[in-house]
């Protein structure tokens, strides 16, 4: 059905109908935010893990036949898998050992601590730790409501993870069909352009996976030599979690400085100082030297891009926006190299 252009009426009425569903369309995607978001996160981590897929893929099992898809996808799954293990065994327990002797040193910690406060002035009597929680501006009820709201969304973090991981799994199975379908949506003489596009876009969110990895075993590395320089004790422990806090922009190297704080203030309150100076230097040159550079060598991304990208992906969705801001930049960054040649040759 077509609308003349000389009925003014009829143009306003369609242009009015058009409106109505495109906010209908943009309400519903709204609601449905999280369930969008999710998709994406599984769509990443599928697209970032096509290219290893498809180097395990062509292993030969025998001579005759290449290994199946499915079993290639499961292999990584299983090495992920026992690599959280192996993380979990050489973490927990020292973690463990070290919560133990931290809770039986508090309450002298506590105390000197609130002595030396009350020697210049800064408190007039020592509390305990009961007191400082019921005086708190959260209170106790509010304290263990707290707790409960952690603890739920960690479960439901979990269940996420899983939802992601498994949908990736099944977009990484069909993932020739979904491409052909795609690419079925545009012209014939533009296919091959799509076709070089999504190879393209493979390749930098895969690089971009391989990037963050280079950079949690670059902060591992050097949290390991650092505290080990400190004589901060179970130093291999702290800078595995400090590696692993890499892989959460922001907020990720901060959380990982808690626990190595907590251990080297068993050891002396000035430790405890060096080590907090070390985290915090530490974290500034991985926010403004390493990240950029990095995901400009890895993913082609400029690292002004890149910085732009964190500071708006982080103030749009948190820290989940914060890890997804560079691998969406590189992707619109090829989708802007695609149009913008047909759009200067015009």
């Amino acid at each position: 059905m077509t609308v003349r252009s000389d009925n003014p009426r009829a143009l306003i009425r369609y242009g009015l109908v058009g409106l109505a569903l495109t906010v209908v369309a943009m309400w519903g995607l709204y609601q449905i935010r999280d369930v969008l978001l999710l998709i994406y996160v599984a769509a990443l981590v599928a697209i970032g893990l096509s290219p290893l897929v498809a180097s395990i893929e062509r292993l030969r099992r025998g001579r005759r036949r290449r290994l199946p898809r499915w079993a290639a996808i499961l292999a990584i799954y299983v090495a992920m898998i026992g690599v959280i293990v192996v993380i979990g065994m050489l973490v927990v327990p020292p973690l463990l050992t070290q919560a133990r002797e931290f809770g039986t040193e508090l309450p002298s910690l506590l105390q000197r601590g609130q002595q030396w406060l009350i020697d210049r002035g800064i408190l007039l009597q020592q509390i305990s730790v009961r007191e400082a929680v019921e005086q708190s501006p959260i209170g106790g009820g509010d304290v263990v409501k707290r707790i409960v709201d952690t603890i739920w969304g960690f479960v439901g973090g979990v269940f996420g993870l899983l939802t992601i991981l498994i949908l990736a799994f099944y977009l990484l199975v069909d993932s020739d069909a979904l491409v052909r379908t795609f690419i079925r949506l545009f012209p014939r003489g533009g296919r091959a352009r799509v076709v070089d596009a999504c190879q393209s876009v493979a390749t930098k969110v895969s690089a971009w996976l391989a990037g963050q990895l280079l950079l949690a075993g670059i902060i591992g590395s050097t949290a390991a030599l650092g505290l080990w320089l400190l004589g901060v004790p179970y130093f291999y422990v702290l800078a595995l979690i400090a590696g692993i806090g890499e892989m959460i922009p922001v907020v990720g190297p901060l959380l990982a400085a808690v626990p190595a704080i907590a251990v080297a203030l068993s050891v002396s309150p000035s430790t405890a100082l060096f080590v907090a100076l070390f985290f915090l230097a530490q974290q500034q040159v991985e926010n403004h030297v390493l990240v950029p550079k990095v995901m400009e060598r890895q993913v082609g991304v400029s690292a002004v891009v890149v910085i732009i990208a964190l500071l708006v992906g982080g103030s749009l969705l948190g820290i989940v926006g914060a890890i997804l801001a560079v691998p969406t930049a590189a992707i619109l960054q090829v989708i802007f190299q695609e149009l913008v040649p047909e759009a200067t040759s015009e």
